[in-house]
């Protein structure tokens, strides 16, 4: 061999094509060296020619022979396609709901949420990003670690908002969470066949330390921040006592006058959706021998206004009435009783959506105490209704809409108010004996009866004092 033939071969180029991955795609080596990957014959042509390598040089084909191009590219982009459209339908729908709950839950455990919610959603968009990758030329070795990491965080949320939705009313973010539930177990499937973890390297050595004590740092801010003001409870006090009374000249009638209130003694704040107080007359017995048939109503009405009165820590809401009583030397009482009931629900677990709109049912077709077709409770005199939304959107999306509606209920000598959270659209059955019903409203919202404690006087001892301060005319009503 001669030395112009020796340095012909010296100058040769070794070129290498190795096997097909798991989506058919073929690494190209020139002299050892990586030069890129390709799906085809025509793409290793354009390959070689951009590498200076001229037609008809010779390539040693790894695996399989130059024939074998298993790639079918129609199939793998629909994949891929699919793929993404499911990340980004994900990513979407968390930055809905992470922009929401960042600035507008009630808590500060809920915008944490929100905040954490938008981080999960950004790297859903990432996934959809490496996804482009992974099923096209692969140049980020942790693509399909990234695209696998996205799709078990679809299938995470979907099995939540299903498992949340038991029990809920079925709603568009039902078939959605379904939907991407199929979605993202076939994906995982399809992510399994082609080994989407090879990229994974385990680190060595890892930062215990710094491990616990994150962990340490997280658990006291959700017990301090989400856990303890979550199970808090409202301190309500109610109640009412009596003060002055006095009667007109000729002795025709007698007013008393009742001072009404109502605090919030502790550090959760509350809506009053409902009050009511009763002025009563009767026999004089402790509260144990208290029959309500032996008392007769003189006087009731509500004493916080309007319907869904905020009532924050250490806000107290009182109104003075004055109860007038005809004839009050023929009435046969031997004390008078006032009584107060409030109905609250926790500031912090809804919202108000929108003012109460108040139906007089008296006026709008109640008629012999027959039941309404709205579901009205029997004897009721009044509506108010609103909608509410939830602490958080992501609350929203499982719960769907709820309303509140409140009724002011005429039932002779013991008139009352019942109140109902449900679903709009959903026919209600009440029970008078049991103004709680909806135990799952309650313990969601905090919704509660606040019966304020009996102020009671001896009748006699009041009629003496009216006499005392009797006047020439009769105060205001």
């Amino acid at each position: 061999m001669d030395k112009r033939q020796s340095g012909v071969m010296a100058n040769t180029r070794i070129v290498t094509v190795g096997a097909p991955d798991d989506l058919g795609l073929r690494k190209v080596l020139i002299d050892g060296r990586s030069v890129g990957r390709v799906w085809s014959e025509e793409e290793l042509e354009k390959l070689l020619s951009r590498e200076g390598v001229e037609d008809g040089h010779p390539i040693r084909f790894l695996g399989e022979d130059g024939t074998y191009w298993p790639d079918q590219a129609w199939m793998r982009r629909a994949n891929g396609g699919i793929v993404v459209f499911g990340l980004l339908v994900t990513a979407c729908l968390l930055f809905r709901v992470g922009i929401a709950d960042s600035g507008d839950a009630l808590t500060y455990g809920g915008r944490i949420a929100g905040f954490t919610i938008l981080v999960v959603a950004l790297v859903e968009v990432i996934a959809a990003a490496a996804a482009v990758d992974f099923w096209e030329m692969r140049r980020w070795n942790y693509s399909g670690v990234v695209v696998l990491v996205g799709v078990v965080i679809t299938l995470l949320c979907s099995i939540s908002v299903v498992l949340l939705q038991i029990g809920e009313r079925f709603t568009g973010y039902t078939v959605i969470a379904i939907g991407l539930l199929v979605w993202s177990s076939m994906a995982l499937l399809e992510l399994a066949k082609c080994r989407a973890w090879k990229g994974l390297s385990i680190p060595r050595k890892i930062a215990i330390g710094a491990i616990v004590s994150t962990l340490l740092a997280v658990a006291n801010l959700a017990y301090a921040q989400i856990y303890v003001p979550y199970v808090t409870t409202p301190l309500i006090l109610s109640g009412a006592e009596f003060r002055e009374s006095n009667q007109v000249k000729n002795g025709a009638s007698m007013y008393v006058t009742a001072h009404l209130y109502v605090k919030n003694a502790g550090q959760v704040p509350v809506y009053v959706l409902g009050s009511i107080y009763w002025i009563h007359g009767g026999p004089a017995s402790g509260p144990s021998e208290v029959k309500p048939a032996d008392y007769e109503l003189i006087h009731d009405g509500e004493f916080v206004t309007p319907v869904g009165h905020v009532l924050n820590p250490g806000e107290e809401v009182a109104q003075d009435v004055v109860v007038e009583i005809e004839n009050p030397e023929k009435r046969g009482y031997e004390a008078i009783r006032a009584q107060t009931e409030v109905y609250v629900i926790r500031k912090d677990r809804m919202t108000m959506a929108t003012d109460f709109k108040h139906t007089n049912l008296e006026r709008e077709g109640w008629r012999f105490g027959v039941m309404c077709e709205q579901g009205d409770p029997r004897g009721a005199k009044s509506r108010y209704r609103t909608t509410i939304s939830n602490s958080t959107e992501m609350l929203n999306v499982t719960r769907g809409q709820q309303r509140i509606t409140v009724w002011r209920v005429d039932s002779g000598d013991w008139p009352r108010v019942d109140v109902h959270v449900s679903p709009p659209g959903e026919r209600i059955s009440f029970v008078p004996t049991m103004p709680l019903q909806n135990r799952e409203a309650s313990e969601r919202y905090g919704l509660s009866q606040v019966r304020g404690a009996t102020a009671q006087t001896p009748y006699r001892e009041l009629l003496e004092k009216a006499r005392s301060t009797e006047k020439g005319a009769s105060p205001p009503k």
